[in-house]
């Protein structure tokens, strides 16, 4: 989520957040619950090891959009992505190989198609596009090439929605969303963080079927750990790994302690938490590269303000395999992993968003090769 506001060139941008306190709006619809006053975390004040990996493009800044996530579809065997775009009220579509923007899609409203800020967001199977939409308190649902809305779904029950991850089951797909209900403001203004036991609907599930000629969302049930080790403070990203059955969650309240805590796919947290020794801004995004023998890592992005550090998780241990950050990529929300690639990236693309201006792109090859990964075979 946003740490300081990408309103300028990227050379004032970062000498802004270096050298001022952060201000943050008072607006309802302005705030999130990740955001505090204070200076904006460096990378270059803190000693965090990581190698440099060069940006494959990034793409073109577009202060208006406050560009948060990406993901990625293969269309005529080419790699296309498409970003939410939260001041706009838009969807960002960009070419996956070069970074060109393509269209938008959207636009401000309640109505199906129309946004109010959208989040998270998730393609699956190379036809549908999921995505959160914060101040509408819904996910929604279109079909790709053309972003034909299809469905709006949890209205009734999402308060704050951030994040999602989607899944495969059965003929359709099940839907786990982030929830960062807050309970009020302080004297401050400062969100305040519900007490533990009411943090058990942190994320909701819900089952996404065809039924009579349309899709259908059910509810499915609603989890989070009430613990003081285990309970999700201030969620955003999950990302799930169904062959472990273990769902990765960034916690990414500082004063507890940013890192990622797993959960197995039935929603109960298994004690263990990951990055304990290499978060120091803030969890964000996650990622999972999954190769044929069932190995892999984790990517997971650490969001400092003038250079995010993606950490790498041995998929199967979550040991440390090691950290890269770009060249200029910074201030990183949400990341898309897309292992299969194209002729551009042939073995896999990995897209991050940048400084809430538009998104970079990084060729695995060129992070395995900097990061002496063993060969990934899909």
């Amino acid at each position: 989520m946003r740490r300081c506001l990408a309103l300028l060139a990227l050379p004032l941008l970062l000498a802004a957040c270096a050298g001022a306190p952060r201000v943050v709006s008072s607006a309802p619809s302005d705030r999130e619950p990740d955001e505090y006053e204070a200076d904006d975390v460096l990378l270059r004040n803190h000693d965090v090891p990581h190698v440099v990996v060069a940006e494959a493009f990034v793409t073109a800044s577009t202060p208006d959009d406050n560009i948060d996530s990406p993901a990625s579809w293969l269309q005529d065997g080419r790699l296309l992505v498409v970003a939410s775009a939260k001041a706009t009220d838009q969807l960002v579509v960009y070419d996956g190989d070069t970074g060109a923007r393509l269209r938008t899609v959207g636009g401000s409203g309640k109505a199906l198609g129309q946004l109010s800020r959208p989040n998270g967001i998730a393609t699956i199977d190379d036809r549908f596009v999921f995505v959160v939409e914060r101040d509408n308190r819904r996910v929604q649902m279109f079909q790709l090439p053309d972003f034909t809305p299809l469905l709006a779904f949890g209205q009734e029950a999402l308060e704050q929605p951030y994040g999602l991850w989607v899944r495969r089951l059965g003929d359709g797909y099940q839907v786990l969303v982030s929830d960062a209900y807050m309970a009020g403001e302080d004297a401050r203004g400062d969100d305040v963080v519900p007490p533990l036991p009411q943090l058990d609907r942190r994320f909701r599930r819900y089952d996404v079927v065809r039924a009579d000629g349309s899709w259908v969302a059910t509810p499915a049930g609603a989890f989070g750990d009430t613990s003081a080790a285990g309970a999700i403070r201030v969620p955003e990203s999950l990302f799930g790994d169904e062959a472990n059955n273990r769902l990765l969650i960034a916690e990414e309240d500082v004063p507890t302690g940013t890192r990622l805590r797993e959960y197995d796919l039935q929603g109960r947290y298994l004690g263990r938490d990951v990055g304990n020794g290499q978060y120091v801004a803030q969890a964000e995004g996650i990622a999972l590269m999954r190769c044929a023998d069932g190995s892999g890592w984790w990517v997971a992005s650490d969001q400092f303000a003038d250079r995010t550090v993606f950490h790498l998780f041995e998929r199967r241990s979550l040991r440390h395999a090691g950290s890269f950050a770009g060249k200029v990529t910074g201030l990183t929300d949400g990341v898309w992993l897309d292992e299969r690639g194209d002729a551009r990236f042939p073995q896999g693309a990995f897209y991050a968003s940048h400084l809430d201006l538009g998104v970079a792109a990084f060729d695995w090859r060129e992070i395995a090769r900097a990061l002496q990964l063993p060969e990934c075979r899909r």
